[in-house]
């Protein structure tokens, strides 16, 4: 299935459709009974620093309405440090994605898998040959949506005393 988006840099004049995105997929993990995205984060303040950061992306319908959003970061994950034996590639640059949300109403079959799609474009732009990223462990929609596109699980990571399950992907660097 062909899907006509594109991705951007996300704008400050963006964020307040963000977060009703970000908002629609913490309703999304409550009624899936996770326990993820339910404690106050992310928020509006998370959002404005990943857009002043240059790292927060909008993905936009044909109609250039925002439909998605996702960060994608160059910069180091200090959680990821600590899991040193489990990663493909050790000592090198890699690409994080982090705040994966795709708008709910009306819903959009298949823009997660296009997304992730994007972010290994812009690791192959970047010459970065890994994408590393991580989820609850009760997100089945995101854990398989990682085995779909080749993720290789890697081990445990901890964001805010809370265990999470590592992937990463290698990318092919041209």
């Amino acid at each position: 299935m062909e899907l006509d988006y594109t991705i951007r840099l996300a704008e400050v004049t963006d964020a307040l459709v963000i977060w009703q995105i970000i908002q629609q997929g913490i309703q999304k993990r409550k009624e899936e009974g996770s326990t993820q995205w339910q404690d106050g984060y992310p928020n509006l303040e998370v959002i404005y620093t990943d857009i002043t950061k240059k790292e927060g992306y909008v993905i936009l319908n044909n109609c250039l309405d925002v439909v998605g959003y996702v960060v994608l970061s160059c910069a180091n994950e200090p959680a990821y440090d600590a899991l040193k034996l489990g990663w493909l590639t050790t000592n090198k640059p890699y690409l994080v994605v982090h705040r994966l949300a795709i708008c709910q109403q009306p819903k959009i079959k298949g823009l997660a898998y296009w997304t992730l799609q994007q972010a290994e474009v812009l690791a192959q732009k970047l010459k970065i040959e890994s994408i590393k990223v991580d989820t609850n462990y009760d997100n089945a929609p995101m854990i398989h949506l990682f085995k779909k596109l080749n993720y290789t699980y890697c081990g445990k990571v901890y964001f805010r005393g809370s265990e999470r399950l590592a992937f990463e992907k290698l990318t092919k660097i041209s």
